[in-house]
């Protein structure tokens, strides 16, 4: 499954890992995805995958939290 965001289209960047010895080998950052539970455009809820700056900036709408009904 590719590493991007629903929302904003992060994906992976890619460097070099340098050890003490300066030998370098390829290395890849992949951003914070969460699964999240999401309200998209129609009012639809639905699961995406979405970085955590999206999460801290408010790109993404989080559906109402269900009522908890008691029975009597």
């Amino acid at each position: 499954m590719a590493q991007r965001c629903d929302i904003c289209g992060k994906g992976p960047l890619f460097g070099n890992r340098v050890s003490h010895a300066h030998n370098v080998t390829h290395r890849r950052f992949n951003p914070n995805l969460r699964r999240v539970r999401a309200v998209l455009k129609g009012g639809v809820q639905k699961k995406v995958r979405v970085c955590t700056r999206c999460l801290r900036s408010g790109k993404v709408a989080k559906p109402a939290p269900a009522r908890k009904t008691t029975a009597a």
